[in-house]
């Protein structure tokens, strides 16, 4: 096996024709780089130099060998570069699974916060909806996930609640419950319905407390997106319940918030999966996406 000194010696010795000049690059003694020119040669099985009055030639088999180890050692530095990086949180990949309501609003501002301090890590975020996120995480096809729980329980992964969420009904402007500030459910019964696709954590709870008192909806239209609800809101088609970080996306100018009664709530919570350590790169981006959360908090959106 051959010794990074013997390879570092033999690379100083062919660019620099000499043992003193190799010597002195190295910061070592001429009998220290021929011993380790020696080493080398009868490691390679093929002759290396002849010797000539004392002096070293290289052979052919040196110039072909040469230009192998040359690629070695650069090899080297880049593993040492990026280990280094790797060290001091600059550089990585992360995969951020989430909420197509989160990639809509506060992971924006936590993936630009987080690009100004690692410009050479790369992020990818998949916008996914509860199920899948879910299977990611289980099958640890995620470094971190952020996600809509009703209970905050960890489902496949490791969860920690950020923050705690109160659903919102908003209304396009002029609508004859816009000077209320506190809507009781029952009074939506005749209301045309914006809503999110079925399967969603906040769509089954809102279908399930409808459904409890007995009110029964007519829902105009279902979208993915939170980002499409707020559009057609705005555009006068109908009512939504929303996440309240939607508040985000909204011209105020076209629609009202008001609160439900009784409340819907929830914790958005942040996901790692089991046994999967957060790397440096992704305790920075968790930490990009806790400011986020606490200036939600203090805009009085979240709690």
């Amino acid at each position: 096996m051959f010794k990074t000194r013997e390879l570092k010696a033999f690379d100083a010795y062919m660019r620099l024709g000499g043992v003193k000049l190799a010597a002195e690059q190295l910061d070592t003694s001429q009998p220290m780089v021929s011993r380790l020119l020696s080493s080398l040669e009868e490691k390679t099985g093929f002759e290396l130099f002849q010797r000539k009055r004392n002096r070293l030639a290289p052979t052919a088999e040196a110039f072909r060998f040469h230009q192998t180890v040359v690629r070695h050692l650069a090899g080297l530095r880049n593993l040492e570069q990026e280990a280094n990086a790797i060290a001091s949180g600059q550089v990585g990949h992360l995969v951020i699974a989430a909420q197509p309501v989160f990639c809509d609003t506060f992971l924006l501002d936590a993936l630009a916060q987080f690009r100004k301090t690692h410009p050479e890590a790369t992020v990818q975020i998949a916008d996914v909806g509860m199920e899948e996120m879910l299977r990611m995480i289980s099958e640890q096809r995620c470094d971190l996930a952020f996600g809509i729980t009703l209970n905050a329980e960890a489902f496949g992964g490791d969860a920690l609640s950020l923050a705690h969420c109160e659903a919102q009904c908003i209304l396009p402007k002029g609508h004859l419950l816009g000077d209320v500030e506190e809507i009781p459910l029952p009074r939506l019964r005749r209301e045309m319905f914006i809503d999110l696709a079925q399967g969603s954590p906040l769509r089954r709870r809102i279908d399930h407390m409808m459904d409890t008192i007995q009110v029964h909806r007519t829902i105009a239209a279902e979208l993915r997106t939170i980002h499409g609800i707020v559009r057609l809101v705005e555009r006068g088609e109908g009512v939504a319940i929303v996440d309240p970080v939607a508040r985000q996306l909204l011209d105020l100018e076209k629609v009202s918030i008001h609160r439900l009664i009784p409340a819907i709530t929830w914790d958005i919570a942040q996901f790692i999966p089991h046994e999967r350590p957060l790397s440096t790169v992704g305790q920075a981006f968790a930490a990009a996406v806790a400011h986020e959360i606490d200036d939600l908090k203090r805009d009085g959106v979240v709690s």
